[in-house]
């Protein structure tokens, strides 16, 4: 744990965590601890071995009087429809956000989904990061931040704002995806929108602005065109341009449709770096060794059209020395994207490239 000296900061103290299974033990062990309340936002909570030991730990902080409040996205709820009795039985709250319907709209409405996921436990502590509550992605290396301090609380106000409009349809757009600071540093929230789109836009606006270098971290890469621009300009101007990408992620359609797009970005300066190991889920991005901004946003078009998504962007220098040291590991398992070998990729492939094309914002 990295601490600061100044213990009325917004961040005292924080942990970063890569690999999945140390932050369930963390997070496990601050849920026991809890005293007062735990809010849990999530986009995944499946009922296996690591679902059902967080759980049993929230039921038994209910027990005790601990106020706990569980919000899942409907995509992501155990398969047992009594997984949660027991919690509820002992005082928590669960509300499962915006419960599948079938109407006209079902083909992008569907897609409005809660990717959110941070945790916050007694209004000090928070979790923000791309891990959900399963056992299927222990191995992929993921990126999980916790933070101490009046933090917490100001992501518990994002907490609240979306515990609220679970499952409506309709809501105050600019209350929700309005900016929340805490110090120099500011949470970025963003919610369905073909317009909006406040996540993009951060993205947007960091590559325009960089100097000397632009990390990105993300499993699931479809930028559109003028991110793909942006990209690229940067290069050219001489800003060192790095995409890491899994070799291959557990979603192969979206693997098949990004790879369309590689070449043209390696050509104008933007170097692709391949994770080799498993998949890389980290969503995050740095940029001039000076600010980062990280979360649950993928960097394609369904993150930024149809979720409902949670970034924090700073500048605070303790905090970007332990994310420069996680892109550095990172690194370390990465093959530089094969130029060569892409040109000469079967015409069945490109193919299906292009045949996903007028899919990109469902996938």
């Amino acid at each position: 744990m990295t601490a600061v000296s100044n213990p009325t900061a917004c961040v005292v103290n924080h942990r970063i965590f890569s690999e999945t299974l140390k932050f369930y033990s963390e997070l496990i062990a601050d849920i026991e601890n809890a005293k007062n309340n735990i809010c849990f936002e999530i986009f995944k909570f499946i009922d296996d071995a690591v679902g059902i030991r967080i759980r049993d730990a929230l039921i038994k902080k209910s027990r005790e009087g601990v106020r706990v409040r569980l919000m899942i996205d409907s995509w992501g709820v155990p398969s047992s429809d009594t997984f949660f009795d027991e919690l509820v039985s002992a005082g928590g709250q669960v509300r499962f956000f915006m419960k599948l319907r079938y109407n006209l709209d079902a083909l992008t409405k569907h897609h409005r989904r809660n990717h959110r996921k941070i945790i916050v436990i007694d209004d000090h502590i928070v979790y923000l990061g791309s891990a959900n509550i399963n056992q299927y992605s222990i191995t992929w290396r993921e990126l999980i931040v916790k933070m101490e301090g009046k933090i917490a609380h100001t992501f518990k106000k994002a907490f609240n704002s979306c515990w609220k409009i679970y499952r409506k349809n309709t809501f105050n757009i600019r209350h929700q995806t309005t900016a929340l600071s805490c110090g120099d540093f500011k949470i970025i929230r963003d919610v369905p929108s073909l317009t909006r789109q406040k996540v993009k836009k951060k993205f947007e606006n960091l590559i325009k602005n960089a100097r000397r270098q632009v990390i990105i971290e993300t499993p699931y890469f479809l930028p559109g065109y003028y991110l793909r621009k942006l990209l690229m300009d940067a290069g050219k101007r001489g800003v060192d341009v790095k995409v890491i990408i899994p070799k291959q992620s557990d979603v192969t359609l979206v693997d098949i449709l990004r790879n369309k797009y590689l070449g043209l970005l390696h050509k104008n300066n933007v170097q692709l770096l391949m994770y080799k190991p498993n998949n890389l889920h980290s969503k995050m991005m740095l940029v001039d060794n000076e600010e980062f901004f990280f979360g649950t946003s993928n960097f394609d078009y369904r993150s930024f059209r149809y979720m409902y998504e949670i970034m924090l962007l700073g500048k605070d220098p303790n905090l970007l020395q332990d994310l420069v040291v996680h892109n550095n590991k990172t690194l370390e398992n990465c093959d530089t994207f094969n130029y060569e070998l892409w040109k000469k990729r079967p015409m069945m492939q490109k193919f299906f490239e292009n045949l996903l094309i007028p899919f990109r914002h469902l996938l």
